[in-house]
């Protein structure tokens, strides 16, 4: 699998989520919704691999929210990936650039 370069620019807007802006030039906007689904941590792919094998899962309190889902806060893990803090306190996944740019692309077929 190639590494994606690094995006140009990034900006985390709480009521619109991630703004990208790519080397290629190409801008993608992804709502914290979808990163927070697509959390590469190991708790919330456990809980995908679990939702599909059984949709009847019982969600975690954490997953269940008293407002919109929102990205409050985003730091930079060396030069290969995004930390991003959700308003349901969830913070442990790495968005790697590659990881990014895999949602941006689905989000865009869509």
């Amino acid at each position: 699998m190639a590494h994606e370069p690094p995006p140009k620019h990034l900006e985390v807007r709480p009521d619109e989520g991630l703004l990208i802006e790519w080397a290629d030039g190409t801008r993608s906007t992804l709502s914290a919704t979808t990163l927070r689904r697509n959390s590469p941590s190991a708790e919330a792919r456990a809980l995908r691999e679990s939702l599909a094998s059984n949709p009847l899962t019982v969600l975690p309190a954490s997953a269940v929210s008293n407002g919109p889902l929102r990205a409050v806060d985003a730091e930079l893990i060396g030069n290969y990936a995004l930390r991003i803090t959700f308003s349901d306190g969830h913070s442990t996944g790495l968005f790697s650039w590659t990881h990014l740019r895999s949602l941006a692309s689905a989000a865009q077929d869509q």
